[in-house]
């Protein structure tokens, strides 16, 4: 398949579009979302770092994934003021680090100082908004492979 992104900067480290990321303030209004628009599930985790359970849609066939981010607790769980929306656009990348340092040469800030684990197969960073018109950016690397048996507990154990 062809790459679609420019072969300099930032876009030489994309992959292709991971997700979009869809913040929703219960478990309820996700699965609902996901019947309306006939989204089938793929996998769930839970990112400790971002106190946060997680519902990914299935891709392909031109189909970008959807993740839905149900907070526990945190500064999430006043995202449009409870109310939930559209989060972030995330790409897979092949070296997180390196792209973290083109977009320091940029003179672009991360939101972490580090990449951060999110579910035991990917680690993750994001572009602040302040640096890309106002849309938050997620940066994915993957590390492992998905554990389609694991639940928003078994991951992590107790929450």
């Amino acid at each position: 398949m062809e790459n679609l992104f420019a072969n300099t900067g930032i876009g030489k480290h994309i992959i292709r579009t991971h997700h979009w990321g869809i913040v929703l303030p219960t478990l309820e209004k996700a699965e609902t979302f996901m019947k309306t628009f006939g989204l089938q599930e793929d996998y769930r985790g839970h990112v400790k770092a971002y106190d946060a359970d997680l519902i990914f849609t299935k891709h392909g066939n031109g189909v970008d994934a959807v993740e839905f981010i149900i907070p526990l607790s945190g500064v999430l769980t006043e995202f449009n003021k409870g109310k939930g929306g559209i989060a972030h656009v995330a790409y897979l990348v092949d070296d997180i680090n390196a792209v973290s340092e083109e977009i320091k040469a940029m003179g672009y800030e991360l939101l972490e100082k580090e990449p951060q684990e999110g579910t035991e197969d990917i680690i993750v960073n994001f572009i602040r908004p302040k640096y890309t018109q106002g849309i938050l950016v997620e940066l994915i690397q993957q590390v492992g492979d998905i554990n389609y048996d694991a639940t928003f507990t078994s991951r992590w154990g107790e929450k």
